[in-house]
């Protein structure tokens, strides 16, 4: 139970310090939040670094230096296990269709919500039913 609401506690938290944020590549986009987040839940970080690009161009270019494809594989690569969206539990990240080619990530609310960017904002987004989308399970270190 520990557990349960530790994820609770810190997702909220993630929740509080994004929602409101304005996008900006390298400093405030999907993969800052999924970052800052992994942090929080206690978790060594290699994504996300901020400064590292301002651009699409330059966030590809980052990712594809570190050796991975696209953000899944940089995820994958985190050594977080995937799990089916009907398994996902508060503070799990998710990945769906984003734009420039690239998924967009996002935070688990509970309920089918999840924390991510629309309309150059970060707050709470419905997940579409029947959206293909990935799933990583996230537990507190």
């Amino acid at each position: 139970m520990i557990i349960a609401s530790r994820r609770v506690e810190i997702t909220q938290a993630t929740l509080d310090q994004w929602t409101g944020r304005s996008f900006a590549w390298g400093s405030a986009d999907c993969a800052r939040i999924a970052r800052d987040h992994l942090k929080a839940m206690g978790r060594k970080v290699r994504i996300g670094a901020r400064g590292g690009y301002k651009t699409a161009l330059g966030a590809r270019r980052v990712l594809q230096r570190m050796g991975h494809a696209d953000l899944a594989a940089a995820l994958d690569a985190q050594l977080l296990p995937r799990i089916p969206l009907s398994m996902a539990m508060e503070g799990d990240i998710i990945a769906g269709e984003g734009v420039e080619a690239f998924h967009a990530l996002g935070i688990y609310l509970g309920n089918q919500a999840v924390l991510g960017f629309q309309d150059g904002k970060a707050g709470p987004l419905r997940l579409e039913a029947g959206a293909d989308l990935i799933c990583w399970q996230v537990v507190p270190q």
